[in-house]
């Protein structure tokens, strides 16, 4: 067993014409681990996964995957790799075994190897009850279930998922972080692109923030959440009547205090988890009535407007990528 990186970006770049989509990333993904690409739209999360995936030749830099040169070893790092991309490309005239059969048979796997992996992977996807009916009649979920079974069909060591759960509901989503997980266990190492915090916080072990084309941070979710600030004490004040008493008694224990009175809350950077303590025997001592009284921590939301300047947008393709001529060749991947 070899010691590389599943995944090994070096001063990645990438430039369309005039504008510079990827400026000089740089990370690396141990194997059986995932990580996400965090950005915005056009932030330069799908040109970098096009370039790791042989799609799209880097103007300069290099990457492996699974220890094989993107540039002069597209085939070995296309054997190695699956990829889903941001919208379902199984073909929707054929059933979901038909998909599966057609995409091995395509990657060289042989008849016989094709049909018991095919019935698998339905399996742990899900899938098996609409196995033979066509892909047009799925739901959106299934199609999405389909198109990651589709992506595993030659057991690849690394798989890229650009934004996986891009217009799912909430149900196929947490659905779908389940299957993902069930991958990591297996040993499979994940490369997702995504703009959903609480996918990234669930999901990643490690984090890449990127922004016009350029690595703004990167760790663990709690090591940038730190980055992002100290915990906070939060209280929700039952009658809305006591609340300029409360802003007085978190005055006496805090420099500042926020105070949202739609919300009846107050909050107040936090020295430690003694803090909690302490302002609840206050409260209790002058008999004011709470409905919550925590330590907040930062959220990804809270890291992402620190870095960029701004919340995160409602996902969607990257502008770049339709500057790209290649971009049709997706498929070219499985």
């Amino acid at each position: 067993m070899t010691d590389h990186p599943a995944v090994e970006a070096v001063d990645l770049v990438k430039h369309f014409g005039a504008t510079v989509a990827v400026d000089g990333v740089s990370f690396s993904v141990p194997r059986g681990t995932v990580l996400g690409l965090l950005g915005p739209n056009g932030a330069g999360k799908t040109t970098t996964v096009r370039m790791l995936t042989t799609l799209s030749p880097p103007t300069s830099g290099t990457a492996r995957v699974a220890g094989h040169d993107v540039r002069t070893e597209a085939a070995a790092v296309r054997r190695a790799m699956g990829l889903t991309g941001q919208a379902a490309t199984v073909d929707e005239l054929l059933t979901g075994r038909e998909n599966l059969w057609l995409i091995g048979r395509l990657s060289g796997l042989s008849r016989r190897a094709v049909r018991p992996l095919g019935d698998d992977l339905l399996e742990r996807f899900s899938l098996s009850d609409a196995a033979d009916r066509v892909v047009k009649t799925y739901s959106g979920g299934m199609r999405r279930r389909l198109d990651l079974a589709v992506s595993l069909i030659a057991s690849p060591s690394v798989l890229f998922l650009d934004e996986p759960t891009t217009g799912l509901d909430p149900r196929s989503r947490i659905d779908l972080w389940e299957v993902l997980r069930g991958l990591v266990r297996d040993g499979t190492t994940l490369l997702l692109t995504t703009q959903y915090l609480e996918e990234a916080d669930q999901l990643c072990d490690d984090i890449v923030v990127i922004d016009h084309g350029r690595v703004l941070a990167s760790g663990t979710p709690t090591q940038l959440k730190d980055q992002a600030g100290r915990a906070s004490v939060v209280v929700t004040v039952s009658d809305p009547g006591r609340l300029d008493e409360a802003e007085l008694l978190m005055r006496d224990c805090f420099a500042e205090v926020y105070v949202e009175p739609a919300a009846r809350k107050l909050t107040a950077q936090a020295r430690g988890l003694a803090d909690v303590a302490t302002i609840g025997q206050r409260f209790v001592a002058a008999d004011i009535g709470v409905d919550d009284l925590g330590l907040a921590r930062p959220s990804l939301d809270d890291v992402f407007l620190n870095l960029t300047g701004h919340r995160a947008e409602p996902d969607g393709p990257e502008p770049e990528a339709d500057d790209d001529p290649d971009h049709q060749l997706e498929g070219a991947a499985r």
